[in-house]
């Protein structure tokens, strides 16, 4: 059973400023997300899922979509702030949607195998889709048994500004026992760096793994996102700001020991644009790798 790939589209760069998604970093226009799925397509992957806002949904098709025809099979689901269970209610000025768990639960009709998440923006590298696929493959016939790359903090910084990464630790087996949220994390003299709740510069040291929302689940995950997002609201519905994660439900299934999630350790570097200053320094690094041959200087014939 080949995985899917569940592609998180549905964002506004706040930061960066517009469809980041659809910018063109590649030599013939082709985004990050281009490079991504290339890679899964590599690794193995069968399908690829898209989530994304019905309002830009006629350019996505006619700017992504149409260059995936016989290359891979892709289908479009919507996240929109309306999409609650029956019977629930919200701020009505709420304008975003609920966060990155809901739009995984926009997935819950479409997908019916193990699945990797991971966000549109953002570059994860050749090994870590590798990685996930075996992984996703292995746990075909299994519940409860998920998975998440691990990226080295080194690996994950940005040369324009301060990043927030979740921070991961593990048990001796090398399954995640919580992620906690580090806020203006930057390197300083040598050092990595973040601002705790109290305001006070502490030091991450090198080899902390942290996530880079770059998860793999099988069906079971949309059945316990469900039954969380309803006690989400139930408590946070009429809060406009308020916010469903994917780490808010998957630290809720370890800590209650209903699943458990394995850290796969991966030597790839991210890279993205979090900032508008970043764009040129991704140009450089996609042309690099083709110069290094690890990807065509054309990755779609359609381009």
């Amino acid at each position: 059973m080949s995985p899917t790939l569940f592609v998180l589209a549905a964002g506004m760069g706040s930061r960066y400023g517009g469809l980041k998604q659809l910018d063109g970093i590649g030599p013939n226009g082709e985004t990050i997300m281009d490079y991504s799925i290339y890679d899964a397509l590599r690794a193995g992957f069968g399908k690829v899922v898209f989530v994304i806002r019905r309002s830009f949904e006629q350019e996505f098709k006619e700017k992504v979509l149409s260059k995936y025809d016989g290359v891979i099979p892709t289908e479009i689901v919507f996240q929109e702030v309306e999409k609650v269970p029956q019977g629930f209610t919200y701020d009505t000025s709420r304008e975003k949607p609920w966060g990155t768990n809901h739009a995984v639960l926009m997935g819950m009709d479409t997908i019916k195998e193990p699945f990797a998440v991971i966000n549109a923006d953002d570059y994860y590298g050749i090994e870590s889709f590798q990685i996930l696929a075996d992984y996703l493959k292995s746990i075909a016939v299994k519940q409860n048994d998920y998975c998440m790359i691990g990226y080295r903090i080194e690996n994950t910084l940005s040369e324009s500004g301060v990043v927030n990464r979740g921070v991961c630790s593990t048990d001796e087996n090398g399954f995640l026992t919580s992620i906690v949220e580090r806020e203006k994390i930057e390197k300083e003299s040598g050092s990595i760096m973040y601002k705790d709740e109290m305001g006070v510069e502490q030091v991450i040291s090198e080899g902390v793994h942290v996530s880079m929302n770059m998860w793999g689940f099988t069906p079971d995950y949309f059945d316990y996102s469900m039954d969380l997002f309803k006690k989400f609201l139930s408590k946070n519905g009429q809060n406009p700001k308020s916010e469903f994660y994917i780490p808010t439900v998957v630290n809720e299934l370890i800590q209650h020991k209903i699943a458990t999630v394995k850290v796969l350790d991966t030597p790839s570097k991210w890279f993205g644009v979090t900032y508008i200053e970043d764009r040129p320094l991704v140009i450089l690094r996609i042309n690099e790798l083709i110069r290094k041959e690890v990807y065509p200087k054309k990755l779609w014939k359609k381009n």
